[in-house]
C-alpha cells in the first residue's frame, strides 16, 4: 500500500469552473480505478487558482490477477474419430499459445467444448495511473479547450507542469504534453519558484508553508470564519451567497479578510443595487445589520498577505466609490419625474412584436389584476381594487427607468422605492416588487393581495399571449418559463388558500387581449384548451417535488379539478387514504368495476330499482352505498375530502362479498342492468375525490 499524488499546474483556471473541475476530476478517477480493480483508502481533491490534484492513500500496488475461462469448438468438432486434436482444436490452441494436448473439457448444457483456464497477471497501479489521468483531464467539462503556444494538448488554461509520485518516486509519464516529476509551485508573488515534494504525503502541507491552502472547502472556510470575525467586529451580518462564496475561494490561494467602508450618503440609494455592484463586480460580502438594512462596509478577500493592509483598503474603498456613484446617479436622476411618467416610454416599448407593447401589458395586467381583487373581495379579503388597478398600471414602469436599465435585476423593487417615494398607498408600492414572486422554486410568494393579484395577472396575460402565438414551450426550451409561471400560478392559488377557478382566470386573460378593434387572439377556444392543458400538466411536475407518487397525482388528474386549492385538498386526501389498510383492495374493487362498467353494451341507469335485489350481497351493498351517499354529501361541501375517503373505505368488505356471491352479468337482463347502475354509483362516489383505481398500491 503506497500514496499516490498527481498534480497540474496551470495559469489561473476559470473561478466559476474550479469546483465542478475538482469534483468532475475526481469522479472520474475514482470511477477508472472501481472499474480497473484497484483498491484505496481514501482519495481527495484539491483545487487552487493554478492547480488540481488528486492524492489516493493505501492505494495497492498492482491489479488482483483472475482467471479467465477460454472456450473452444465442441467436443465432436475437436477432435476425430481416433482421437486427434482437428485443425479447429489446433488452431484455437494456437492463438492462445499452448499446445492442444493442454486443452481441457468443459461441461456445458449444450454440450461438452474444449477450452482452457489461463491466468491473467494484474497490472502494477503505475503502469495503469498515467492514462487514468489523461482520460479523467480529457473527460472534464470544459466547454472550450485552448492550446498553449506550439503544444497541440489543449486544456481549459495552459500547463505549466505536472506532477506524478508513488510515494518518494516519481512515476515516469507524459501528461498534457508534459512530463512529470516532483516539482510544484507555491504562491505566485510569495513563492513563485518551483519546489520539490518529498514525497506524496507532505503534498497539502508542503504547499502551506508556501502559502497556498490547497483543500478548497478548507480554503472557504477560512474565508467564511474570517468574514464572520469582521464582520462581528461592526455586530454586522454578512451577505455570503454560495455562489459568490465558491468564487471567491476560487480567486485566491492564501485569504485573508479585510473589511473596508463607504461614505455612508450612498445608503440612500436602493440597498439592492448597491449590493448588486459590490458582489458583481467586485466580489465583495456586504453587511448589514440585525434587520437587514445595508451598513456602509464591505469585506474583500485579498491574495495577498501585506505589510501595509491598509493600503489595499483604501485602494478598494477608491475602486467601489465610483460604482457606488453611479448607482446614486441613475437613482436621483430617475426621480426628476413621478413612477407614473415613466410609464409614457413603455407605449414605445414592445412586449412582443404580435402582443403589443409593454403598454399595453399593464393595461392588461391592470383589469385582470381588478378581476381577481373582485373574487377575492367576495371570499373576505380586505382588498382595494381601484389600488390594484393602480398598482397594475405601474407594474411595468420602472423598466423605462435608469436604475434598472443598469441593474436589470431590480425591475419591481425599484418600482417599490419610487412608489413610496411618490406616496403611493404602501399596498401599491409593496405589490410592485411582490409581482415577481416566485422567481425559483422552492421561492416566497407573494404577501400582500394586491401583489397576489398582479403575481397572478401578469403570469396569466403571459401565458394566455405565448401560447396564442404558437410560442409554447417544446422540449427541454422554454424561452419566456412558461412553466415556471405556471407553477408560480399554482403555487400562489394552493398556499394562499385562495379557492379561484382556473376556467375563470384563463378566459379573463384571454378577454384581456379584445379591445374596439378586434382580438390579438386569432383562436381563442384553442388558446384556451392549449393554456388549461399547459397548467394540469405542471401538477405532475410540482408535486413530484413534493414526494408524491405519480399515481396519486394521475388519480385526482382523473377527475380534472379545475381549482387549484381544491386539487392539493384531494392529492392530501388520497395520500391518506393510501395509507388504510383497506386501500389496496378498494382500488383493485374500484379497478374492476370501471372495467366492467366500460364493456356494458347498453347505457347503465343512474338509480337501482331496489325491488330487483334479489341477493343478500347486493342489498347489503346498496344500503351501505345509501347510507355513504347521506354522509358524504356535507362532506363534500365543505371539500373535506379526507374524511369522504376514510367512510368510503367502510364499502370495503361489502364490495369484496358482492363480487364473491353475485354474478354481475346475470342472464336475466333486468338484474343485470340493475347491478350495473349499483356499480355505476359505487364508482361515482369514490369519484366525488379522485378515480382510486389509478392507484398502484
Amino acid at each position: 500500500m503506497s500514496t499516490i499524488l498527481f498534480e497540474l499546474g496551470c495559469e489561473e483556471l476559470p473561478p466559476k469552473s474550479l469546483k465542478p473541475l475538482r469534483d468532475a476530476l475526481q469522479a472520474s478517477v475514482t470511477e477508472q480505478l472501481t472499474a480497473a480493480d484497484i483498491t484505496f483508502d481514501s482519495i481527495k481533491a484539491f483545487a487552487a487558482p493554478r492547480r488540481l490534484a488528486i492524492q489516493i492513500q493505501g492505494i495497492s500496488d498492482k491489479q488482483p490477477d483472475r482467471t479467465e475461462q477460454k472456450r473452444g469448438p465442441a467436443i465432436k468438432a475437436a477432435f476425430d474419430a481416433e482421437g486427434n486434436p482437428t485443425r479447429a482444436a489446433m488452431g484455437f490452441a494456437k492463438g492462445l499459445g499452448i499446445e492442444a494436448s493442454e486443452l481441457t473439457t468443459i461441461k456445458t448444457d449444450k454440450g461438452d467444448y474444449v477450452g482452457f483456464e489461463q491466468t491473467i497477471r494484474g497490472q502494477a497501479t503505475t503502469e495503469l495511473l498515467p492514462a487514468i489521468f489523461q482520460t479523467a483531464l480529457d473527460n472534464l467539462p470544459i466547454a472550450k479547450r485552448m492550446r498553449s503556444g506550439a503544444s497541440r494538448n489543449e486544456f481549459v488554461r495552459p500547463v505549466q507542469w505536472a506532477v506524478l509520485m508513488q510515494d518518494d518516486t516519481v512515476i515516469d509519464a507524459t501528461i498534457q504534453g508534459h512530463q512529470t516529476g516532483t516539482q510544484t509551485r507555491g504562491h505566485r508573488f510569495h513563492s513563485p519558484d518551483y519546489h520539490s515534494i518529498a514525497h506524496a504525503n507532505d503534498y497539502e502541507e508542503l504547499l502551506s508553508g508556501l502559502k497556498v491552502v490547497a483543500d478548497f472547502d478548507k480554503r472557504q472556510m477560512l474565508i467564511k470564519n474570517q468574514v464572520k470575525a469582521l464582520a462581528d467586529e461592526v455586530n454586522s451580518d454578512a451577505i455570503v451567497p454560495q455562489d459568490l462564496l465558491d468564487e471567491v475561494t476560487a480567486l485566491v490561494d492564501f485569504p485573508i479578510a479585510l473589511r473596508a467602508s463607504f461614505e455612508a450618503r450612498f445608503l440612500q440609494v436602493p440597498q439592492e443595487a448597491l449590493i448588486s455592484t459590490m458582489q458583481a463586480d467586485q466580489k465583495y460580502f456586504c453587511l448589514t445589520d440585525k434587520t437587514g438594512k445595508l451598513q456602509p462596509y464591505f469585506i474583500f478577500i485579498t491574495n495577498i498577505e501585506s505589510k501595509d493592509p491598509n493600503q489595499i483598503i483604501e485602494g478598494n474603498e477608491k475602486v467601489v466609490r465610483p460604482r457606488l456613484a453611479d448607482a446614486e446617479f441613475f437613482f436621483l436622476q430617475d426621480q426628476k419625474q413621478p413612477l407614473f411618467a415613466l410609464t409614457e416610454s413603455l407605449k414605445n416599448r414592445v412586449f412582443q412584436d404580435k402582443l403589443g407593447t409593454i403598454w399595453e401589458k399593464s393595461e392588461r395586467i391592470a383589469k385582470l389584476a381588478a378581476f381577481i381583487a373582485t373574487l377575492m373581495q367576495q371570499q373576505g379579503h380586505d382588498i382595494n381594487v381601484d389600488e390594484t388597478v393602480r398598482a397594475g398600471m405601474l407594474s411595468k414602469a420602472d423598466l423605462a427607468s435608469s436604475l434598472v436599465g443598469e441593474y436589470p435585476e431590480l425591475q419591481g423593487i425599484a418600482g417599490t422605492y419610487y412608489a413610496r417615494l411618490n406616496e403611493e398607498p404602501e399596498a401599491v408600492a409593496a405589490s410592485l416588487e411582490e409581482q415577481y414572486l416566485p422567481k425559483f422554486s422552492g421561492d416566497v410568494l407573494p404577501q400582500t393581495p394586491i401583489g397576489i393579484c398582479l403575481a397572478l395577472a401578469d403570469r396569466l396575460d403571459t401565458l394566455v399571449g405565448i401560447f396564442a402565438i404558437d410560442q409554447a414551450p417544446t422540449g427541454s426550451k422554454d424561452p419566456f418559463s412558461l412553466r415556471r409561471s405556471a407553477i408560480g400560478i399554482l403555487r400562489i392559488l394552493i398556499e394562499k388558500q385562495l379557492p379561484i377557478n382556473l376556467v375563470a382566470l384563463v378566459e379573463q386573460a384571454i378577454k384581456g387581449y379584445s379591445d374596439a378593434e378586434g382580438s390579438k387572439i386569432a383562436k381563442m377556444g384553442d388558446t384556451f384548451t392549449q393554456v388549461m392543458a399547459f397548467l394540469n400538466s405542471r401538477y405532475r411536475a410540482m408535486y413530484t417535488e413534493q414526494g408524491v407518487s405519480v399515481d396519486t397525482i394521475q388519480a385526482v388528474q382523473a377527475i380534472n379539478p379545475h381549482m387549484p386549492l381544491d386539487f392539493d385538498q384531494r392529492i392530501r386526501a388520497v395520500q391518506a387514504f393510501s395509507e388504510l389498510s383497506q386501500a389496496s383492495m378498494l382500488a383493485d374493487s374500484n379497478k374492476r368495476v370501471a372495467n366492467i362498467l366500460a364493456k356494458s353494451e347498453v347505457s347503465v341507469a343512474d338509480t337501482v330499482d331496489e325491488t330487483l335485489l334479489s341477493e343478500s350481497a347486493e342489498q347489503n351493498l346498496y344500503a351501505n352505498v345509501q347510507q355513504a351517499q347521506t354522509v358524504i354529501q356535507p362532506l363534500l361541501e365543505q371539500a373535506d375530502y379526507t374524511q369522504v375517503l376514510q367512510t368510503l373505505a367502510s364499502l370495503d368488505e361489502p364490495l369484496t362479498q358482492f363480487f364473491d356471491q353475485v354474478m354481475v352479468n346475470s342472464e336475466d337482463a333486468a338484474l343485470k342492468n340493475n347491478r350495473l347502475a349499483l356499480l355505476k354509483q359505487v364508482r361515482a362516489l369514490f369519484l366525488t375525490v379522485a378515480d382510486i383505481s389509478e392507484l398502484q398500491l
